[in-house]
């Protein structure tokens, strides 16, 4: 039997929005939502939020969660996820086995149970050691201008437009979620490598919480689409 565990990163600071990972998001802190949708997964069998806030932990456990404290020295703002990662794994290997790590992002609460069970089954279906959450863009044409410069296309020539049905799929790292192997995260730092495989999601699923705006988008979309009844 495969054991899973997800660990969700959640620091204290934020520069965006202060406290973001605990703010009040349709009823709930922000983070309770990812630790409940872990908790309702058949896969999962425990959820751990490491943080350096004792807040954070805090709320965390009123809602379900075993937690780590985060050292200082991984807290900063130059510090990865990948740091966290590798510290809580290293704490719960002490006592029991891991062979995947699934990683929610705190703040992207718009997913369901179906996208963590069905990601998990495309991990162990086909073998993967990592997986990530994306969206499919369509008729996503990008361009960039440099100071006082000519606006330049990147990733077409609107010279030569594409018919829609002609234009090549593309995905987005909508950041929901990960799901490694701990070899994997431990060998390359980094939460992708080995036979890497995409998950997708629904296109209004591609919405993260950094900034006020955010919060109202996604606040919208969690109720229109009943995902905070789910």
């Amino acid at each position: 039997m495969t054991d899973i565990v997800a660990i969700i990163p959640a620091r204290g600071g934020s520069k965006g929005i202060p406290n973001k990972n605990i703010i009040e998001f349709c009823g709930k802190p922000l983070i309770a939502w990812s630790i409940e949708q872990c908790l309702s997964s058949k896969y999962i069998s425990d959820v751990w939020v490491t943080s350096d806030s004792q807040e954070i932990l805090d709320i965390a456990e009123r809602y379900g969660a075993k937690t780590i404290n985060r050292p200082d020295s991984i807290s900063g703002d130059s510090a990865s996820s990948e740091d966290a990662w590798i510290h809580a794994i290293n704490i719960i290997q002490k006592y029991r086995n891991i062979d995947l790590v699934f990683a929610p992002q705190a703040t992207s609460p718009l997913r369901e149970i179906k996208d963590i069970n069905g990601a998990i089954e495309q991990m162990l279906n086909g073998n993967y050691d990592s997986l990530l959450s994306t969206v499919e863009i369509e008729d996503f044409f990008i361009w960039r201008q440099e100071e006082m410069s000519e606006p330049e296309s990147i990733n077409y020539d609107y010279m030569n437009r594409k018919p829609r049905q002609k234009i090549e799929k593309r995905y987005l790292e909508n950041g929901s979620f990960y799901i490694f192997k701990p070899k994997i995260l431990k060998d390359n730092n980094n939460r992708l490598g080995g036979k890497i495989s995409l998950y997708k999601m629904e296109k209004y699923k591609m919405f993260q919480i950094d900034n006020d705006e955010d919060i109202k988008i996604s606040s919208v979309i969690m109720r229109g689409f009943d995902l905070d009844a789910k």
